[in-house]
């Protein structure tokens, strides 16, 4: 498996796959072509399908400027390796292409092809979280000293900074009021949330409290603020949420929120080696379904879980989002994603308490939950997969 940092990444929303890797795909070309007059990009598959929606155009002309820039869009059609496909072609003077270049966008900002072996560091020995276990308990370690006994001490600097963004983000999108641009006219709610959750009696205030710190993040997300994936931007509101209200209301030390976000990459490291955290490759199921597990993993640890309670969590999480679809409204990352970030930041605290009743003992293992995932993605149409074609997408809001 490649280094935990690759699912932490830094960027402006509100889709790592249709926003993020698009923008990094253009700079690496522009930068590779600087003779070039002017350029031609295709999208294709969900790519292009929800493109606008997720400002993939502005991201690509932006990054390309101040060269004229060609979209084409081919949403009909889907290329073999992934459905978030891009061609870019750099023209001279004459528009004769001198350069091309086929990438694709895999998810959590990543980009990949056919000949990219040489992206993929593999610093991990183990793939799945069986062998993962079954080594930690013969070593006597915990999930998070694993991590850096292979990423090296400097990974505390590395998750250090990545949890000082995600709370200025949480606190950023608390303070924000107003609508998000798109033209779904979707009013914030993080901060009315908040406001409301303060008056609660402690027994529902600390999940509403969950619920706008989550909003915030997606939020901002959705108005392609700064934010963190974890391990995509379309949920990213979910672990940041969960870390926040342990550390805010249950007054756990950023030591042991640092310790959490090591074990949860972990957990979304092996989902995304064995399936996708793409949700164009498997639906809604592979991002929030993939930051609820995490969430699971790293409350249940911050807790005190056991390994295999913390295993156990993380799968109860991932199991009960088998299927989630994703169907955005418009192609924009607001309905239903941004709720999808609240329900599963609580989802992910329960399945902690769950786990930590039990002893840790279950039938489905982690490894055979993200094996059925992605199995179901790749048997779900395409239509349910970031293409705004099925499901809630088909809702024409202009006109209610």
């Amino acid at each position: 498996m490649e280094s935990i940092k690759k699912i932490y990444r830094v960027g402006l929303g509100p889709s790592s796959s249709h926003t993020m890797g698009p923008r990094k795909a253009a700079e690496q070309f522009k930068s590779r072509t600087p003779q070039a007059a002017s350029y031609r990009v295709t999208l294709y598959g969900s790519l292009a399908a929800t493109g606008k929606g997720h400002f993939t155009d502005k991201a690509i002309t932006d990054s390309l400027a101040p060269s004229d820039v060609e979209l084409v869009w081919k949403p009909e059609t889907f290329l073999p390796f992934h459905n978030n496909a891009m061609l870019f072609e750099a023209l001279d003077a004459d528009k004769t292409v001198i350069d091309k270049w086929e990438i694709y966008s895999v998810g959590g900002g990543n980009l990949a092809d056919q000949n990219t072996h040489f992206t993929q560091e593999h610093i991990y020995e183990h793939n799945t979280m069986t062998e993962i276990l079954k080594y930690i308990e013969r070593h006597g370690l915990t999930y998070w000293e694993y991590v850096v006994n292979h990423e090296g001490e400097d990974i505390w600097d590395f998750l250090n900074e990545r949890w000082k963004i995600m709370q200025n983000t949480i606190e950023q999108g608390l303070q924000n009021e107003g609508v998000i641009p798109g033209g779904l006219c979707l009013k914030r709610k993080a901060a009315t949330y908040y406001v409301k959750a303060r008056s609660y009696k402690p027994s529902l205030q600390g999940r509403c409290f969950v619920m706008s710190y989550a909003l915030a993040t997606a939020e901002e997300n959705a108005a392609g603020g700064l934010i963190v994936t974890a391990p995509t931007c379309g949920s990213s509101g979910v672990l940041p949420a969960v870390l926040y209200h342990l550390k805010n209301n249950h007054e756990f030390s950023d030591k042991a929120i640092l310790k959490a976000m090591a074990t949860a990459a972990l957990f979304a490291n092996v989902i995304k080696t064995n399936a996708s955290i793409s949700g164009a490759e498997v639906g809604c199921q592979g991002e929030i379904g993939s930051a609820c597990a995490m969430s699971a993993a790293a409350a249940n640890q911050i807790f005190g879980g056991s390994p295999q309670q913390i295993e156990y969590a993380a799968e109860i999480a991932l199991e009960h989002n088998l299927g989630l679809t994703c169907d955005p409204i418009c192609g924009l990352v607001q309905i239903p994603c941004i709720e999808r970030n609240a329900f599963a930041a609580l989802r992910a605290l329960d399945a902690n308490l769950y786990s930590m009743l039990s002893d840790g003992k279950h039938i489905i293992s982690f490894d055979k939950v993200v094996d059925t995932m992605n199995l179901t993605g790749k048997d779900l149409p395409s239509l349910y997969k970031e293409t705004a074609e099925g499901g809630l997408a088909l809702l024409n809001l202009y006109e209610q």
